[in-house]
């Protein structure tokens, strides 16, 4: 096999090879003068098992379309298999028509990825699992709770700790994180008034005296985070801590989580953290690397993936 990577996440992209003790495959990723984006692959593919590792976040569009080309390029080179390699999937959220006369921009996407030449794909807690149906190819949807379990059991008292949903729709992920380190399970209720804005109205279960560990998929502007901490608080939590697969914070996220009341916000790898990111002093980032590695080497092989979370 070989694994290629775009431009989106090189330095997760380079672990992940670095544990498959494989090079990062050849290629130019790059722009023309009006940014139209040109790809050429500089070694041979034919007959070849081809992974792309590329992540679809912000620039999304720019980073999407990478990914598509690429593809395409590998299509056009004889592969023999293509596996997209997507540690975070881009317009996740868009899964739904939300009102009337609105996209459903998640299929969309699945669609180009298929159409663009793709025959798998393997991406990293999905926003909603039922877009794993978008897709009419074989998809593979990881899940970094194994990971953010073992962080947890490094760094807290369990006996202590309460794992806690944001919101109601995230209490599956919770739930699986709360078993796994055999702790309780408490809920944020909250009303969101406008897109973007998060109003907190209750908290369902007793957190008084505990640490409590809020989990989601996803942390973009940081509010329902900040206000869900703030909350808890209030109920006699003793501390507040947040494990989140994807940190996207876009505009003032990382300001936002800098000056809140959480302890630390731990967030993953599948998005190329930035300057801003590394330099807050209460978010710190842990690798999927070795999760996507041994995905990728078993796809390869032919062996289970679902195994990993047994």
């Amino acid at each position: 096999m070989k694994v290629f990577a775009g431009n989106s996440n090189r330095q997760l992209a380079d672990a992940i090879c670095n544990y498959l003790n494989l090079p990062v495959g050849k290629a130019t990723v790059r722009r023309f003068a009006d940014q139209e984006i040109f790809v050429e692959i500089q070694e041979n593919v034919r007959g070849e098992d081809v992974f792309v590792i590329q992540s679809t976040s912000f620039p999304a569009n720019d980073h999407l379309m990478e990914l598509l080309i690429m593809i395409d390029a590998f299509r056009r080179s004889s592969a023999k298999r293509i596996t997209a390699v997507l540690p975070y999937f881009g317009y996740a959220r868009q899964d739904r028509k939300a009102g009337p006369r609105t996209p459903i921009s998640a299929k969309l996407v699945a669609n180009l990825i298929t159409e663009a030449g793709a025959d798998r794909v393997l991406t990293l807690d999905l926003h909603a699992g039922q877009i794993q149906g978008f897709f009419d190819i074989p998809t593979d949807n990881l899940f970094a709770v194994p990971i953010l379990a073992r962080d947890v059991k490094e760094n807290y008292d369990v006996k202590n700790v309460m794992v806690v949903s944001p919101d109601v729709g995230g209490v599956v992920r919770a739930r699986s994180l709360a078993k796994r380190i055999d702790c309780p399970l408490a809920i944020v209720d909250k009303r969101r008034e406008r897109a973007g804005e998060s109003e907190v109205m209750n908290v369902i279960g007793d957190v008084a005296g505990r640490d409590c560990l809020l989990i989601d998929d996803i942390v973009d502007s940081g509010g329902t985070l900040c206000n869900a901490a703030e909350a808890l608080l209030k109920n006699g939590a003793t501390s507040v801590t947040a494990y989140i697969t994807h940190g996207v914070l876009s505009g003032g996220a990382v300001a936002r989580i800098t000056s809140s009341k959480l302890r630390e916000l731990v967030i993953t790898d599948s998005i190329q953290p930035t300057t801003a990111v590394q330099s807050a002093p209460n978010i710190r980032v842990v690798t999927t690397a070795n999760l996507l590695g041994e995905a990728i080497n078993r796809t390869a092989l032919e062996e289970s993936v679902s195994s990993l979370f047994d």
